[in-house]
């Protein structure tokens, strides 16, 4: 009798069980590098390191754009990177601002829902793609101290969502993964490459994903070096047998696509 219930708490855990996501071309783990905010030095530094190793991020933008940059991030797009939805005045709480001008506490959720609503149009008159994902600003899932995320589920303006997190956010379990709070590695700045591969060999050791939030490469504000970046890119293109590097609209489409048949 002891042996009958054994037997069926160990089927019971097998079932239980995290079934590894199989990447394509029998890659065994997944990197999205995303960067914040529209900053120039993206277009300066990381755009041209990725192009140099064939590599696509996706670059959640604000309304922090002009004449002079919107037909460089049109470019951008026309590679093969993404354009995604980052809102308009990217509104933090008070406490992570230097100013309130844009202050979440004074937001409320239909403010939000429009300027993300608004900001999906300006991307689409820069790429004219019709599907956008999107980063919370600041990490932040509330405003006026009200979660929007279901109103953002219901609304279908967004696909996907990217929060915060830190080393380690990597994920592995990924019928449990909410497409709209999806974790990712929030850099502080003056990172190493040393630091920026260890993240990378730890999401290959659990064969699953890993996303990066960067803000400025060489330059801007929470800044990661530029050569630090690079060496991560060197990385990334050496191991590209074993990596698969994809947008993060890329990597959520197949991972839906993944659960839906199992």
């Amino acid at each position: 009798m002891k042996r009958l219930i054994l037997f069926f708490l160990l089927l019971s855990c097998a079932a239980g069980a995290q079934q590894k996501m199989i990447w394509p071309d029998h890659k065994t783990a997944l990197i999205v590098l995303t960067y914040d905010d529209a900053l120039d030095s993206q277009l300066k530094t990381a755009i041209p390191q990725l192009d140099s190793a064939n590599l696509k991020g996706t670059f959640f933008l604000t309304s922090e754009l002009n004449r002079i940059t919107i037909p460089k991030w049109r470019a951008a797009a026309a590679k093969g990177h993404e354009l995604a939805n980052h809102t308009l005045f990217h509104p933090c709480l008070i406490t992570t601002m230097s100013d309130s001008i844009n202050a979440a506490e004074k937001y409320t959720v239909h403010a939000i829902m429009r300027e993300i609503y608004t900001m999906n149009n300006f991307l689409y008159a820069i790429d004219g793609k019709p599907e956008r994902t999107y980063a919370y600003p600041c990490t932040e899932t509330a405003v006026g101290g009200v979660s929007y995320v279901d109103t953002l589920k219901k609304s279908t303006l967004i696909k996907y969502a990217r929060v915060g997190g830190d080393m380690d956010a990597v994920v592995t379990d990924f019928k449990k993964l909410n497409p709209l709070l999806v974790p990712s590695y929030g850099l502080g700045g003056n990172n190493t490459g040393d630091e920026l591969i260890a993240f990378v060999k730890k999401v290959e050791q659990s064969g699953g994903m890993g996303i990066f939030m960067f803000h400025g490469v060489g330059g801007d504000y929470i800044t990661t070096p530029a050569k630090s970046h690079k060496q991560l890119i060197a990385y990334l293109k050496e191991h590209k047998k074993e990596i698969w590097v994809a947008t993060f609209q890329q990597a959520m489409d197949y991972i839906t696509q993944a659960n839906k048949r199992e």
